[in-house]
């Protein structure tokens, strides 16, 4: 079976959104679909979720280096990241889950 959420995000970003709005980030599977996202995190925390948003990132030219070979350019890592909310009254607590 896949895992399907990898790691929550913690940022400065993250953080605040949580806090203003409910809404927690998680990077994901690529492959994970909303629907799946949803139930695998209301398993995971006992929350119920009102909304998933999906972004993906990545895939394109990201780095250049300068080698005896010539130039050679590396795509950057693909991946995914999910915002999602939780019903009001409700939180996830990041710190003691993981």
């Amino acid at each position: 079976m896949k895992t399907i959420i990898k790691k929550p995000i913690i940022s400065e970003k993250a953080t605040g959104t949580s806090e203003k709005f409910n809404r927690f980030t998680f990077a994901v599977d690529r492959s994970a679909n909303k629907i799946e996202i949803k139930k695998a995190v209301e398993k995971m925390y006992g929350v119920n979720i009102i909304d998933v948003r999906t972004l993906n990132y990545g895939g394109g030219k990201s780095s250049v280096k300068y080698t005896n070979k010539g130039v050679v350019e590396q795509p950057s890592k693909q991946w995914k990241k999910a915002v999602v909310t939780v019903a009001a009254g409700e939180t996830i607590d990041l710190f003691n889950n993981f």
